[in-house]
């Protein structure tokens, strides 16, 4: 079996998906929070988690930005899982993996997003950022993305790091409002 003994996290479920949208009514509670004016981010892992944010709660989520985050776990089923492919389960595996997710919930998403991700990622292909803007686009979502030419999965350079920084500011400052 593909998922014998292990955990609801990751392609299995998405499981930690929860503690973030704890911590988002926790925040959206709070007398000095604007629950209107709720962001998220996050970078890899980050970013699949921002993402599913995006796509199954943008309710809560008001924005987002992504950096080089998974939108579609089914795709590396296969690499990751030894002789997944011929297991008894791997079909069931493919949907759950699927389900898991951000691109499962892309008829929910509603928020704006800035999607950022290195042309040279090994660790997550740029096609899954590249499909991404794609089904976004044919939902209507405002999408906005930055690619950045020879840069990794962990950009290299520290002009790299200023320039996603400073662009993630100013889409929040744009999409959530700066209200000191």
């Amino acid at each position: 079996m593909i998922s014998a003994g292990l955990t609801h996290s990751v392609w299995r479920g998405a499981s930690e998906y929860k503690d973030v949208l704890a911590g988002a009514k926790y925040l959206a509670g709070l007398p000095n929070v604007d629950a209107h004016r709720i962001g998220l981010w996050g970078g890899s892992y980050g970013g699949f988690l921002t993402a599913l944010g995006l796509a199954r709660n943008s309710d809560i989520f008001a924005a987002g930005v992504d950096y080089h985050g998974v939108h579609d776990w089914s795709a590396f089923l296969p690499e990751w899982e030894e002789g997944a492919t011929g297991a008894p389960d791997y079909t069931d595996a493919v949907k759950l993996a699927w389900e898991s997710s951000p691109n499962s919930s892309i008829e929910k998403w509603k928020s704006p997003v800035l999607l950022i991700q290195g042309d040279d990622d090994r660790n997550v292909p740029e096609s899954q950022t590249v499909d991404l803007v794609q089904r976004l686009r044919e939902h209507n979502v405002a999408v906005e993305q930055i690619f950045i030419p020879d840069e990794i999965h962990d950009f290299l350079l520290w002009k790299t790091v200023v320039t996603c920084y400073k662009a993630t500011a100013e889409f929040f400052e744009a999409h959530l409002g700066g209200g000191r």
